[in-house]
């Protein structure tokens, strides 16, 4: 009876030692959640990334306002007629 209970508890032991240190154990698993957890965080960001740019492709093939836009601001272009006044703020005060 002795020889049996020892035997028990030494399966015990070593079950508990699989399910909490051994491979594919209970820190394995944390580690690879915690890993699965910062790779679906930056998969959002880039979603959100990709669809900021799939919706500058779009502005950018329906019309010109877009890259008319994206060239006054940019490359400072002013259209033929236009008038171009640059205001200087006073920093003599």
């Amino acid at each position: 009876m002795r020889a049996f209970a020892l035997i028990l508890i030494l399966l015990f032991g070593w079950l508990q030692y699989t399910l909490w240190l051994g491979k594919n154990g209970i820190t394995d698993f944390q580690a690879v959640s915690a890993d699965i957890e910062v790779q679906n965080q930056v998969n959002t960001n880039l979603a959100v990334r990709n669809n900021e740019m799939f919706a500058e492709i779009d502005d950018l093939r329906q019309g010109l306002d877009a890259i008319e836009e994206r060239a006054r601001h940019e490359l400072g272009m002013v259209k033929e007629g236009e008038t171009f006044y640059r205001i200087i703020g006073d920093d003599h005060k």
